[in-house]
């Protein structure tokens, strides 16, 4: 599998400039630090959505394509076809594992509800790695908005699984989760 960043639409002086129209504010024209937009993307305030990532999969399984066709809200998602009449392959003979390519396009805010459901160790291992290779591809034009994608038990604090992996018992977890809430009342 191969992860190919695409680009991203929409700037965060765009976010800026809309979350002062929120707050009766004018425009600015600097640049909004690190720490202003780590601060937005955890408080998920609607001027966030204007970040749009553009990404595509490269012989990704059908099966773990399927996980992420999952998400609707705030993401739109194209799909390699395996209609027989488009590949001359009878698609009844495909099995799950078969290889297509998956783009799609996500704003800020459906990249951070999709990371709480795939990052979690309840997901299949491949579906966390696919999306793991994916937070990789933009981490360093975008390093914010990876450091808030985190699985559930970070986010919410607990795990709420019916059947939980036991991540939220170890050392790891409450590194991870005192690294994400750094920073949030400051």
């Amino acid at each position: 599998m191969k992860v190919n960043f695409l680009g991203i639409k929409g700037t965060w002086r765009e976010v800026a400039d809309s979350a002062n129209t929120t707050i009766q504010r004018e425009a600015g024209n600097k640049e909004p630090s690190t720490g202003w937009k780590r601060r937005m993307l955890l408080c998920e305030h609607s001027p966030i959505r204007q970040l749009l990532f553009r990404i595509k999969w490269y012989d990704l399984k059908s099966w773990v394509s399927v996980h992420f066709v999952r998400h609707k809200f705030g993401i739109e998602h194209w799909v390699r076809t395996q209609r027989t009449d488009r590949t001359g392959v009878d698609r009844d003979n495909l099995p799950q594992g078969n290889f297509v390519e998956h783009e799609f396009l996500a704003n800020a805010q459906a990249m951070i509800n999709i990371s709480r459901k795939r990052l979690c160790y309840q997901a299949s291992k491949e579906t966390r790695e696919a999306w793991i290779e994916v937070l990789e591809s933009i981490k360093a034009e975008q390093p914010e908005i990876v450091q808030v994608c985190v699985p559930d038990c970070i986010y919410r604090g607990w795990c709420y699984e019916y059947k939980s992996c036991g991540y939220h018992k170890t050392e790891d977890y409450n590194k991870k989760l005192g690294e994400y809430r750094q920073g949030i009342n400051e």
